[in-house]
């Protein structure tokens, strides 16, 4: 196991004398995906003619099939099966783990008459084409017995629980503290329950040969994918590849498997032909998971010079009733900022609703809401500037652990973004700025994500033409990882970019976790920089003992790799020469990460600071965007434009976290209210005006061996809270309950006088 020492050492990627890391690559693949020919899982070519399948789903929120009868579907021309709980093949039980090391789980459709959500699958129609299948799965008669089912997250408050196995964490007493601080904020705070509304939808082809399956599907973790198909069919997992090239948007939505994966696979084996299957953009807000609503009480309690003498944020959230999933939400506050009491924790309702999970920055997208725009309020109460009362309140080492942090430059986030947005012209006090009709105002929040690193593998190998292909079980939802791997390849081997090939997003390639978390790029690009400098370490002894070799018998420490060559002082010759001579069947190596071994003794996470300009409508308190910038430091920056994209995206969802994004639950149905792109409001081009962001120059040797942090989920923590804050600072209004609407912000102008 490495430990952070070996990363401080120099090495072909921190020294980048090709000059490929940092740099703004244009997408490996973006060629394919701006032609249109890129296949994605549902495009994937099947080799005979595919069948079709459709979902029949739920309408209730709980209870029991009373009759489900397929008669008349199997009836209806073209079709080939229909399947509902009572002639589905047989699957492993739910939560069946036959292989202990597997990542997944079990994951059965169909599995009994019970329904625990509205949108469940009940029935399965396969035809010979998709409208046959859809009009036959119309036709599939269904009653129910209804049971008493709990929808209504904000009347549920007393079903309360701590999640299991956790407890609250505190420091201190709160309790005391807060009655003695001379100044106070207590607030609660609402996010609602969100959708991850990819572009594409979950979908899978699958086709057997023999007792062996192979699925193309869209699915953000490979290996979590291929166990669940493996231990659902009771299979050796060996006997499932399972492949996913290209995916639509993943958000964490796609971090798990569901029914169109199982399903295509079983009809495949029962028909003994491929099978596509693909939710629809309905059934995807109902049969995938989403993020759940969150109830947040922050308590702040403070000194006159604003030093924070406690701090206290307590989480309520909800999840499905038979699938535990605890969005913490309280967490990020543990590391942010200094107080010597301290309580944090988190409630969860079990509710009868479609499964929870995880959503780009779980925890700190919902709870940085929250806490940001409490110091806000503590700020105006004590006549600070809210920068300066963040920098007061600047921890020395990590506020709970005690530990030292591995890189820190949030204090520098704020500052340097204050001085480029021109944080000094904002009027402190609220409701001063006009513009017409506008009351204009700005508004920041600190930014703060975890960094993960987990352990990866990946495989390389160098051909006799000089080709370096890299293969790994990595996939790519559309943050970059195709280009990010083939720069660290050409990096490290001194190769030029067009002479890497990157092959990922399959089970047979060494495996890595998989894209989220923010952990991606970090965990399997480590582990390709290991696989090639392994095939550096390879090649050079390759060289120096090749008698044809003009390295030959050169000492191994001198040997360089730069421009496809690689050399010892003058003497050089290419890679390709070198390998098409001494071993014309290619060189093949592997190579590993793990954490390392003080990896736990250093606080690590990645900071920036949101600012933001809006306009709010005096008339219909509509609320716009005129400008919003970010200062950021997530470690060495891989490549500038893809690290870019991914950051300012994460902003421009943060604006649409704070003004329009929600789902509501119908209460007679427990269905969700908006279930397409027209009603599931997100920001379009024309609500981004002016929005741009930078990156400190940062490298933390403590994190990997390159130095480098995730960057996909950072943008949208805390992003939300700058917006909330420049509304009040605009209109005076303070808002608590997210989105902040025009009915919400005009309700608030209207109780104001405004």
């Amino acid at each position: 196991m490495s430990s952070v020492h070996d990363w401080a050492a120099p090495n072909p990627v921190t020294e980048n004398r090709g000059g490929l890391i940092g740099k703004g690559v244009a997408r490996y693949e973006g060629a394919l995906k701006v032609t249109g020919t890129a296949p994605y899982a549902y495009d994937t070519p099947a080799p005979s003619k595919a069948a079709i399948g459709v979902l029949v789903t739920a309408s209730i929120p709980h209870g029991r099939i009373a009759r489900i009868d397929t008669a008349k579907a199997e009836a209806t021309p073209g079709v080939l099966l229909a399947w509902t709980y009572r002639n589905v093949p047989a699957q492993a039980p739910r939560g069946h783990k036959e292989n202990p090391r597997h990542q997944r789980a079990s994951n059965p459709a169909l599995a009994s008459e019970r329904v625990e959500y509205f949108g469940q699958t009940i029935a399965f129609v396969v035809a010979e084409t998709f409208e046959a299948a859809r009009a036959a799965a119309e036709l599939v008669e269904v009653s129910y017995e209804s049971e008493p089912a709990v929808v209504d997250f904000a009347a549920s408050f007393d079903l309360a629980q701590p999640p299991p196995g956790e407890e609250d964490v505190h420091i201190g007493d709160v309790p005391t503290a807060m009655a003695k601080a001379p100044v106070s904020v207590d607030e609660t705070y609402f996010s609602p329950l969100q959708n991850h509304v990819q572009m594409e939808p979950c979908a899978t082809l699958a086709w057997w040969e023999g007792d062996k399956v192979t699925v193309h599907t869209s699915i953000q973790m490979v290996k979590g994918g291929q166990h669940a198909l493996a231990e659902t069919l009771m299979i050796p997992s060996d006997h499932v590849h399972l492949l996913t090239r290209y995916i639509g948007g993943g958000f964490g939505g796609k971090g798990q498997s569901y029914d169109d994966l199982t399903l295509s696979a079983l009809a495949a084996r029962a028909l003994g032909r491929p099978v596509r299957v693909t939710y629809t953009r309905q059934q995807m807000f109902h049969g995938t998971i989403h993020r759940p609503a969150v109830s947040m009480r922050v308590r702040l309690g403070a000194e006159p010079d604003g030093r924070l003498t406690a701090m206290a944020v307590e989480a309520v959230t909800h999840c499905a009733r038979e699938a535990t999933f605890t969005e913490h939400a309280a967490n990020f506050s543990r590391s942010l900022y200094a107080a010597p009491n301290r309580l944090t924790g988190h409630r969860l309702v079990r509710m009868d609703l479609p499964h929870a999970g995880p959503m780009r920055a779980p925890g700190e997208a919902s709870g940085m809401l929250s806490l940001e725009c409490a110091m806000d309020e503590l700020a105006e109460k004590l006549g600070l500037d809210p920068i300066e009362l963040r920098i007061r309140n600047e921890p020395k080492v990590d506020p709970e652990s005690g530990k030292p942090f591995s890189t820190r430059q949030l204090v520098r986030c704020m500052t340097e973004g204050a001085q480029r947005f021109g944080w000094e012209r904002r009027n402190p006090k609220p409701g001063q700025t006009r513009d017409g009709r506008w009351m204009v105002g700005m508004g920041m929040a600190a930014a703060i994500r975890g960094n993960f690193l987990l352990p990866a593998k990946a495989g390389i190998r160098i051909d006799a033409d000089g080709t370096v292909t890299l293969r790994q079980g990595m996939t790519d939802i559309g943050t970059g990882t195709y280009t990010i791997l083939a720069q660290i390849a050409a990096e490290t081997m001194g190769a030029p970019l067009e002479q890497v090939r990157v092959e990922i997003g399959d089970s047979d390639f060494p495996p890595a976790p998989g894209s989220g978390g923010q952990f991606g790029a970090a965990t399997a690009g480590s582990a390709a920089f290991e696989a090639a400098m392994n095939l550096r370490k390879a090649l050079t002894e390759l060289a120096v003992g090749d008698p044809g070799s003009p390295l030959y018998g050169g000492p191994a420490e001198l040997v360089t790799f730069e421009n496809g060559n690689i050399a010892i002082e003058n003497r050089s010759e290419t890679l390709a020469a070198l390998v098409a001579r001494a071993q014309p069947e290619g060189v093949y190596v592997e190579g590993a990460i793990t954490p390392a071994a003080d990896a736990r003794d250093y606080s690590q996470h990645t900071y920036g600071a949101h600012f933001a300009e809006v306009g709010v409508d005096t008339v219909t308190g509509e609320v716009r965007l005129r400008r919003m910038f970010g200062v950021f430091a997530a470690g060495r920056i891989l490549n500038a434009k893809t690290a870019k994209s991914q950051i300012t995206g994460g902003m421009i969802w943060g604006v649409g976290t704070a003004l329009t994004e929600s789902n509501l639950v119908d209460p007679r149905f427990g269905s969700l209210m908006s279930q397409d792109m027209a009603s599931y409001l997100v920001p379009v081009h024309a609500d981004i005006v002016e929005l741009d962001s930078v990156f400190l120059d940062e490298a933390d040797d403590k994190a990997n061996p390159m130095g480098i942090k995730g960057v996909g989920e950072l943008g949208i923590s805390g992003a939300g809270a700058a917006i909330a804050n420049a509304i009040y600072n605009a209109s005076g209004v303070r808002l608590r309950d997210y989105p902040m609407t025009p009915a919400r912000v005009l309700e608030g102008l209207v109780a104001a006088g405004r």
